[in-house]
């Protein structure tokens, strides 16, 4: 820093004019930059003209520009748009990151600069401050360079926690699927074989009836009746739980079961298209699109108040296609802006995610009020037939 630039600009004014000169390229820099880096890392681009405001502008304008950069960055640039809301770790990590790096630029700067002014001017000392100015850029760089590196190392840190965790909850829904299956055939094979003898002992005694009281007779009578209802509620527990339809003769007629089954139930008329070559799939695709669809009806069941459901799944453009479709009163945009921007979907719907990422599909979700659209999609290699596999 030289005696010239040093004193220039000279008045207040000229100094704050010219640090929000500087902001505003620095925006406009970030917002060219934008494609490139999108968030990956936010205040790069805006710190140059920190540093030019600190070097030259003083430490008002400076940390004017300091924070007008943080804000408009936030504002235009960081995911969710047009917020200042800051969402998640790694996003307080770089805000913090960022204005420790910007005040270290700034005190840095303003200490040299009164540092500079109570110094006598001469040769040697000009050139001992160079040098010091020098190594202080070379540190300042040796820093930031050390900022950026310790974001890229937790990025990277972030992704491969996350990568874990979508495996765990693959495995987790393999397990709940194995769990159900098992729970399913206990209840077919071991109550279901108590209740059948607790049936024939009904039975017997029913023949009896006519030496026991009418009270008693009675009683038989309607116990016989709750042991019916009984068992055939055990064995719709047991077949929503785990269809054996879906591991004797496919997902076409374990569809068919639930949806006829679902639709007395709940009194919303459902319809089912599938096509006419639909084969078999591996055991896990078919159990992941029967419980995709299976969500998707609750769903509708629970909070949609739609009077139909239309289901649709298809071959298109190499992809098998699972298609949900209802008539009602639709997801609102703050809770659709919820589960894009800020992760927060529902238990159900992170389920039916993480079903797909595991064969590499995709889940897409359009509402407006009086229709919504459930969308699954998966790469047809992966969706090979069970004789493939």
């Amino acid at each position: 820093m030289n005696g010239s630039t040093q004193s220039w600009p000279r008045s207040r004014a000229q100094r704050y004019a010219l640090a929000l000169l500087v902001t505003a390229l620095s925006l406009l820099l970030r917002a060219a930059l934008d494609p490139a880096i999108g968030s990956y890392v936010p205040y790069l681009a805006v710190l140059p003209g920190v540093i030019f405001a600190a070097r030259f502008c003083g430490l008002g304008p400076s940390l004017l520009a300091m924070f007008l950069a943080f804000l408009g960055e936030q504002y235009w640039f960081i995911p969710p748009a047009h917020s200042l809301q800051i969402v998640g770790p790694l996003e307080r990590a770089g805000t913090i990151v960022y204005f420790v790096v910007s005040l270290t630029i700034i005190i840095f700067a303003e200490t040299n600069r009164r540092t500079f002014s109570k110094l006598v001017i001469s040769t040697e000392e000009l050139r001992k401050t160079g040098e010091e100015l020098g190594r202080s850029h070379d540190e300042l760089e040796r820093r930031v360079f050390e900022r950026t590196s310790e974001l890229q190392e937790k990025n990277t840190e972030l992704r491969n926690q996350a990568e874990v965790v979508r495996q765990l909850s693959g495995r987790l829904l393999q397990m709940q699927d194995e769990e159900r299956r098992r729970i399913a055939r206990e209840l077919h094979d071991s109550v279901g074989q108590l209740i059948a003898a607790m049936s024939i002992n009904i039975s017997a005694v029913e023949r009896e009836n006519s030496g026991l009281s009418h009270k008693a007779a009675a009683a038989n009578t309607e116990n016989s009746a709750l042991i019916q209802e009984l068992s055939r509620q055990i064995r719709t527990i047991s077949y929503l739980l785990h269809p054996p339809l879906l591991d004797e003769v496919g997902l076409a007629s374990a569809l068919h079961w639930y949806v006829e089954g679902f639709a007395e139930r709940s009194k919303i008329k459902v319809s089912l298209e599938l096509p006419s070559d639909f084969g078999r799939l591996a055991p896990e695709m078919e159990t992941a699109i029967f419980r995709i669809v299976q969500e998707c009806l609750t769903n509708v069941h629970r909070h949609s108040g739609s009077p139909t459901v239309a289901i649709r799944i298809a071959n298109v453009a190499n992809q098998l296609r699972v298609e949900v479709e209802d008539a009602g009163k639709g997801i609102s945009p703050q809770k659709q802006s919820e589960m894009i921007f800020a992760g927060k979907a529902g238990v159900g719907m992170s389920g039916m995610r993480e079903r797909l990422r595991q064969f590499g599909g995709e889940l897409e979700v359009n509402s407006a009020p009086g229709r919504t659209v459930v969308a699954a999609t998966i790469p047809r290699w992966q969706a090979k037939t069970a004789s493939a596999s």
